[in-house]
């Protein structure tokens, strides 16, 4: 029990010292890390967040991540390069999440996605395009299957009733 809240406090140590900025409320409740490329918003929650790459990431308010989640930003030029299966040159996007989103566990999210507003990201899921605001999607690769009911979504967002 002791050790776990060691761990807790390094983790969040950790990534207070290595983003680039954070809000009020950062909870890190799992092994996380980010990068120097990391702004996050107020009421961020990780339960085992990586964040990789060189690319910028976003993540707004009241963000909650399931365990072993993963945001990866930069790839290899397989492409174009003049090896195989890849060469030395790394291909950075950015990966911007915006308020009140929800990733389950184990959610990857590929480099130059945007996840709107609201958007709940079933577990297991891995995120190659852009999901739209109050989509819940899932699967490989994650596709919006539902939208939340957004009456009720904005009500509660107006309420100011945050988890």
């Amino acid at each position: 029990m002791i050790f776990d809240k060691f761990k807790k406090k390094f983790y969040l140590h950790r990534c207070q010292k290595v983003a680039k900025s954070y809000g009020n409320n950062l909870k890190v409740n799992g092994e996380s890390y980010v990068t120097p490329n990391t702004t996050l918003g107020n009421n961020v929650n990780f339960n085992g967040m990586k964040i990789q790459g060189k690319g910028n990431v976003i993540i707004g308010d009241n963000f909650h991540s399931g365990i072993e989640c993963m945001i990866i930003t930069s790839i290899h030029n397989y492409d174009k390069g003049n090896a195989i299966p890849y060469d030395d040159t790394i291909i950075s996007k950015d990966v911007i999440i915006e308020d009140n989103v929800w990733l389950g566990n184990r959610v990857t999210i590929l480099p130059g996605v945007r996840i709107g507003e609201g958007a709940i990201i079933q577990a297991g899921s891995t995120v190659v395009k852009d999901i739209e605001k109050y989509g819940i999607a899932g699967g490989h690769p994650a596709k919006v299957f539902k939208y939340r009911d957004i009456d009720h979504y904005e009500k509660l967002k107006k309420e100011g009733k945050f988890h």
